[in-house]
């Protein structure tokens, strides 16, 4: 897995920064290296994270159903992203 492999609906973890370990969903992928993060919480789909490519990791989970509601431009809400994070950042 590398940087290039992260798409919409992939989970990613946070290398940089204040919200370093904490997992996110990729919300939408920038031409310049960026991707806008959502987590449902504290960062809410309205106003996503825009960080660094190079600064997330791809976990190798894609979370289908969110990316195809994304991709068709249907209405995903915060409660589906958190719960579907909620997993992952038990982990730690």
């Amino acid at each position: 897995m590398n940087e290039y492999d992260i798409g919409v609906g992939s989970v990613v973890l946070s290398k940089q920064g204040r919200d370093k370990g904490l997992y996110f969903v990729v919300i939408s992928v920038d031409k310049k290296g960026f991707v806008y993060l959502a987590d449902g919480g504290m960062r809410r789909l309205s106003s996503p994270k825009k960080k660094n490519i190079k600064h997330v990791s791809n976990s190798g989970t894609v979370l289908n159903s969110i990316a195809e509601k994304l991709s068709t431009n249907k209405k995903v809400f915060d409660s589906e992203v958190k719960s579907a994070l909620r997993q992952f950042n038990q982990q730690k």
